[in-house]
């Protein structure tokens, strides 16, 4: 048999490389709950994700699944997340934030069992903004714990993160549904996950309402334009519920579940023409 022939024939019998399907999760703090309902659904009907893009607490529920693709052992731990698992506040270092985020960090490192990113069972992605530059910073290799506090570090809320010469803090002032960083990462289909809340009239009466209410205005039109960018949106009904309300979560996993189920008709319309076959039941 000839070179060529030799060559062809051993390309044939190599494993088809999986179409690149990317799971988007957008930032909503608390909200972000909806996720885990979300993949709850995809799992179920074995809807493939090849890779997962988070920004903020959509960062959060992606590295812990990432880690471990597994819908009850995602559940466990995010139904058992209180607020204090995370916030931390700090009356000595006001002028970087409240929030120090060291517990936020303590608690990727304990409840996720991978400490690199480029060891996750799924190819994964954090976004955060450089706040000296302007810059969005993609970060997909490194530790995670750091990584994920990034991506969640609200502005004068959680004080700034300090990687690899870059001071970071939340994704969401660039990309707050990073359907575009997914793409620049080679996804050929985008399921992108919307938990923000429509603009309205609050009572902002303290810091943290202030801040995420100003970043609500700013990021509306960019959520838009990013949303109209995936292939296939789940925007589930969260909204009412505070960016620090985590008396909600049942609330948020079942909307996300049920914006999931009603998205699975075009979910199968794209994934199909992209021809990702799924496995028959």
């Amino acid at each position: 048999m000839r070179f060529w022939q030799k060559l062809i024939a051993r390309l044939q019998g190599r494993p088809k490389v999986p179409r690149r399907v990317a799971l988007v999760l957008g930032g909503g703090a608390a909200r972000g709950f909806a996720h885990v309902g979300v993949i709850r659904v995809l799992e179920q009907e074995k809807i493939p994700i090849h890779m997962i893009v988070g920004t903020s607490v959509g960062s959060l529920i992606g590295a812990i699944y990432a880690a471990t693709p597994d819908r009850p052992h995602l559940e466990g731990i995010a139904l058992q997340l209180e607020r204090d698992d995370l916030v931390d506040y700090s009356i000595l270092t006001l002028k970087k934030g409240l929030i120090l985020g060291d517990r936020l960090e303590r608690f990727v490192s304990q409840r996720v069992n991978v400490s690199r990113i480029e060891d996750l069972k799924i190819t994964f992605a954090a976004v955060a903004t450089d706040i000296r530059t302007g810059e969005r910073v993609i970060l997909n290799r490194g530790p995670l714990a750091p990584a994920v506090h990034a991506s969640c570090a609200l502005p004068a809320v959680f004080q700034p993160v300090e990687l690899d010469g870059r001071l970071l803090v939340d994704g969401g002032i660039l990309e707050s549904l990073p359907v575009p960083t997914a793409k620049f990462l080679g996804a050929e289909v985008t399921i992108a996950v919307d938990v923000g809340t429509r603009v309205k009239n609050i009572q902002a009466a303290d810091l943290v309402t202030v801040v995420i209410q100003a970043l609500s205005i700013s990021g509306a039109e960019m959520r838009r334009r990013h949303a109209q960018e995936a292939d296939v949106l789940i925007h589930p009904d969260v909204n009412g519920i505070g960016a620090f309300d985590f008396s909600q979560k049942e609330r948020c996993v079942e909307a996300g579940a049920v914006a999931a189920r009603e998205a699975l008709p075009r979910i199968r319309e794209v994934l199909a023409a992209h021809r990702i076959f799924l496995p028959r039941s």
